[in-house]
């Protein structure tokens, strides 16, 4: 009995071995790469649906490597269109999951974003404080190297999606026809993305699966419906937005193309993405909630799923409609010197995409932690916004979208229909991943 008893004591040790034990890492350092991919996209004025597509694919990344080795976390293969069956990597041992899944996100990135480089001074910082928690080099390098072949993979299925072929198509000309988009000040930008509906979508089976009612009719008639949609947002002249009204607009403005006169300059005001408020509030609630790192992931990983359908289905009916900002129909119509609290973004005003966007994550989230979920929405204060409490995401993501209302950058119908689009994807994803 003695002899069993010491066979299976050298048995143990000799497991224990060759199993080196590391620190588990928290939902925080997802959140790190989450802000810093943020911080890159502002830097690089990234806009708002190419915005989403970088962060899918580093979530993706890190995803990837945690359903390989957590049997709680489903495999997107067979669920996401054209996903891969992504085998882990040969002799693949004595790495951390978690450090991993981290370095896969930040790899991917590094090589999608333009300044992607600025992201290997996170890197350092995450291997640096690894090693302080008792990594050891070992573990650190095979983990770095399973990073680096997911993320191979991960890169190529992005590749796939036919964004890149964008560049190929012609340039996109407004049409001039009466009710339709065109160029607004003070930059007169060219039109965001409108060929986006072209690239893959994760979980949609087309880009106009949803496509929503059209828009209400451009019309001069001062008695038509559209001339009333048009008189609702000239009441809300930016220059008299009660206090409450502009305080909600500016908390959701999100803008990335923002410029402001100063003096003989025009100046660049660079701002977060939609996509990125989400996200932000996903990791707000992860850490109120005190989710595992896996679930975490998980849940980023849907959101951002969802962030991306959104806009491609939004922006599949924005170039479909053409429809005129209110900006422009209130110049010609009404009257000349009328602006909007805040400026108006460089694309067709039907659908609203924050509205679309907003309704989306709210499904997701709600799905994940329930229907009357408070929280803080403190997102915005790093860029000097003072936080705003919510008692759902429901809550939020109608605020989100009535503020481009208040903002005088969209139509009443536009955020309506757009806030339904959004539900509609935003069930659909959730039932697809699940």
């Amino acid at each position: 009995m003695k002899k069993i008893f010491l066979s299976l004591l050298f048995l143990f040790v000799i497991t224990s071995c060759g199993q080196e034990k590391t620190p588990e890492l928290s939902n925080r350092e997802i959140t790190k790469v989450i802000s810093e991919m943020t911080e890159v996209m502002i830097h690089d004025v990234t806009n708002p649906p190419l915005a989403a597509r970088f962060f899918t694919y580093a979530c993706l990344a890190g995803y990837e490597v945690v359903s390989q080795n957590d049997k709680s976390c489903r495999n997107m293969h067979g669920i996401l269109n054209d996903y891969p069956l992504i085998e882990k990597p040969q002799g693949a041992s004595g790495f951390s999951t978690h450090l991993s899944a981290v370095l896969a996100m930040l790899k991917t990135a590094q090589k999608m974003q333009p300044s992607g480089k600025r992201l290997e001074k996170l890197e350092k910082q995450v291997l640096d404080s690894c090693r302080t928690a008792g990594f050891s080099d070992d573990v650190i390098e095979r983990s770095t190297q399973y990073a680096l072949e997911i993320s191979k993979q991960i890169l190529k299925y992005a590749k796939a999606d036919k964004y890149n072929r964008i560049s190929n198509y012609p340039r996109y000309t407004p049409s001039g026809k009466p009710g339709t988009w065109y160029p607004t000040p003070p930059g007169y930008f060219a039109p965001v993305e409108p060929y986006f509906k072209t690239v893959r979508p994760f979980t949609l089976d087309s880009s106009s699966q949803f496509k929503p009612v059209p828009p209400v009719v451009y019309s001069t008639d001062k008695k038509s419906a559209f001339y009333q949609l048009l008189e609702q947002n000239y009441k809300e002249d930016g220059t008299k937005l009660p206090d409450d009204h502009r305080q909600i607009a500016a908390f959701w403005d999100c803008n990335p193309f923002a410029l402001e006169n100063n003096g003989h300059m025009m100046v660049g005001l660079k701002k977060i993405s939609p996509g990125a408020h989400w996200l932000g509030i996903t990791g707000i609630a992860c850490a109120k909630a005190n989710k595992s790192f896996a679930e975490s992931l998980k849940i980023y990983t849907a959101v951002a799923i969802g962030l991306t359908d959104g806009f491609i289905c939004c922006w599949d009916e924005k170039y479909r409609s053409d429809r005129v900002r209110p900006e422009t129909a209130i110049r010609k119509l009404i009257d000349q010197s009328w602006k909007p609290f805040l400026q108006t973004p460089p694309f067709p005003e039907y659908l609203s995409g924050h509205s679309t966007i907003s309704a989306v994550s709210e499904v997701i989230l709600t799905n994940y932690f329930g229907n009357n979920f408070a929280y803080t929405d403190t997102v915005e204060e790093r860029y000097g916004l003072k936080a705003r409490s919510f008692s759902s995401f429901r809550e939020a993501a109608i605020e989100a979208g009535i503020s481009r209302f208040y903002g005088g950058i969209h139509f009443m119908d536009a955020i309506d229909n757009g806030r339904d689009q959004g539900l509609k994807v935003g069930k659909w994803v959730v039932e697809k991943i699940n």
